[in-house]
């Protein structure tokens, strides 16, 4: 069975109603950018900074996955598949996708200050107070911008091993994750779904399509 991994990042959950990361303005939600999403940010208002989660988290609750997930998902019947995600929602576990790194972290849980490794699930509202066992305050489980991606290296090594390399819904802007194109075999056949252009220069197979747009592409592509 060959192996896919499939990058994927905000146009795939923006189609099930989540707004995507980086609007023209900088603004997320109405939000500057920095504000919410930097360890600055924490520092200076963590208040805010959690309120700005608790409400991503609510809208989670309300929204779906969408046929391109369920698409992503399916695709296990036929390949070896990791989905390697820059999104921080759980719409691939939803949609039943069982192999997946959050290069970003995942908005359904939280950890402490004190230890990065003392991590809990959380779907409600985290506020001011809320402790874990360390009686550290508990965080966002994010990766904020100035933050390392754990996750990087883990993402490195299935990369390397792919035998197919599925892009959908990232314009390869953000990086660290726009990197590990870099990684892929040389042998590995890569495709990418996106309405845009892409800002690459390697031969790639480029559907501009959104993502559950693309599907009977993808189908046929891959024989299914």
């Amino acid at each position: 069975m060959k192996n896919m991994v499939i990058l994927t990042g905000a146009g795939i959950s923006a189609e099930s109603g989540i707004s995507t990361f980086r609007d023209a303005n900088g603004l997320w939600e109405n939000y500057d950018i920095m504000e919410v999403a930097s360890i600055e940010g924490w520092k200076t208002n963590p208040s805010l900074v959690l309120d700005f989660y608790n409400q991503r988290r609510a809208q989670l609750k309300e929204v779906m996955p969408n046929k391109a997930h369920y698409f992503l998902a399916e695709l296990e019947t036929n390949f070896n598949v990791t989905i390697i995600t820059q999104n921080v929602d759980n719409l691939h576990e939803r949609a039943g996708s069982t192999k997946i790194i959050h290069l970003h972290g995942e908005l359904n849980k939280v950890r402490s200050v004190k230890n990065e490794n003392l991590i809990y699930t959380w779907e409600d509202d985290l506020m001011m107070g809320d402790f874990g066992e360390d009686q550290a305050q508990l965080r966002p489980h994010i990766v904020w911008f100035g933050e390392m991606v754990p996750e990087m290296e883990s993402a490195i090594d299935i990369a390397s091993q792919a035998d197919l390399f599925l892009i959908i819904g990232t314009s390869l802007q953000v990086y660290p994750a726009a990197s590990l194109i870099d990684y892929v075999p040389k042998h590995a056949q890569i495709i990418s779904v996106d309405p845009n252009p892409l800002p690459l220069d390697q031969h790639i197979y480029h559907i501009r399509k959104s993502a559950t747009q693309s599907i009977s592409d993808l189908k046929e592509i891959f024989k299914i």
